[in-house]
């Protein structure tokens, strides 16, 4: 079994994994991540974007290598390899756990208890849930699966696609900083400036995947494809508004608008102005819609990544007898003993 089977099959099964456990609540490789990573912003920390730098730098280069030293350790070993993407691919993919969270916070809604969807929701995003209302809870967890869909399921699949079990846990990493340092809080304006522009940058393929993967997976693709086209780019994120507004015409529902964190209000374009708003029951239609893209997304990234290694592998395979170098009697078995 060659480097890229072995991904492939290791990234299938952390895929399985994900979907059968989810998270797991304790002891999670990416919240001891968390940690470290807090201590060294403690020690780090100057309202400086250079000692930003040095900060990500610090961080995200510290779990690539760690993993490109893993990987090479293992050397030819195919279950070795295997074994890392499927522990890599577990670790850093958090759909499961996504939709779960959405659907206990749209079960509360049908319930009519609104002050446990309240207090459900900042489990799912950053917004001050004290002052909204249903359809703006069900609006914010919608928007929360679409971007999320994104961020915790197709970019890192992307990177794992394009640079194996490093990209996977680099990308995780980089994902993390951004939410604990990236937001425009006083304390965070310039020493999260690289973390936030290095999401940015991580995050713009698998953006782009993920809105041509919604409008496949759509029940009306071209509404889906028209909302995601016109509207995609007047988010405020670069990465974010490209699932949002995939997600609003797949669904046929309005996104964006006026949202509230803490002392901070945004007032952001509306995705989809055309369309209705949403209600209770789009949550499970956007968890329906965000597995899907999921699993469309897997099928993507690890085709493409089995496909690029059999082309790279392609011409090793064999040496035809027409291009080979005229040699000696019985010199050929001592090179093919010399390469072994």
């Amino acid at each position: 079994m060659n480097r890229s089977a072995a991904f492939a099959l290791g990234t299938v099964a952390g895929y399985l994994a994900d979907a059968r456990f989810a998270d797991p609540r304790r002891g999670h490789p990416v919240a001891a991540f968390g940690t470290a990573a807090g201590r060294l912003e403690r020690l780090l920390w100057r309202d400086r974007r250079a000692a930003g730098v040095l900060f990500t730098a610090a961080c995200v280069g510290t779990v690539a290598a760690g993993t490109v030293l893993a990987d090479r350790a293992l050397g030819r070993s195919a279950v070795g390899r295997a074994a890392l993407a499927a522990t890599a691919t577990w670790t850093v993919l958090g759909g499961t756990s996504l939709t779960r969270e959405a659907r206990t916070i749209g079960r509360s809604l049908q319930a009519a208890d609104l002050d446990a969807a309240r207090e459900r929701l900042p489990h799912l995003c950053g917004r001050d849930p004290s002052t909204l209302d249903e359809q703006q809870i069900a609006r914010a967890v919608v928007e929360s699966v679409a971007e999320n869909t994104a961020d915790a399921v197709v970019n890192a699949l992307c990177w794992g696609a394009l640079a194996g079990a490093p990209g996977l846990l680099a990308f995780r990493a980089v994902n993390t900083l951004d939410a604990m340092v990236g937001h425009r809080s006083p304390r965070h304006h310039r020493f999260g400036w690289a973390s936030a522009r290095l999401d940015d940058v991580a995050g713009w393929p698998g953006a782009r995947l993920t809105a041509l993967l919604t409008v496949a997976a759509a029940p009306h693709p071209r509404t889906a494809w028209r909302v995601w086209r016109r509207d995609g780019s007047a988010h405020p994120s670069p990465n974010a508004g490209q699932a949002e507004a995939a997600f609003a015409g797949a669904l046929g529902v309005r996104l964006g608008g006026t949202l509230t964190y803490g002392e901070r209000v945004e007032h952001r374009p509306v995705l989809g102005a055309e369309l209705r708003p949403v209600t209770v029951e789009d949550i499970e239609r956007a968890c329906v819609l965000s597995r899907r893209v999921g699993a469309l997304a897997l099928a993507v990234t690890v085709g493409s990544r089995a496909l690029a290694g059999l082309l790279s592998g392609a011409p090793n395979c064999a040496t035809s007898e027409a291009t080979a170098p005229h040699l000696p009697p019985g010199a050929n078995d001592v090179t093919k003993r010399g390469r072994s």
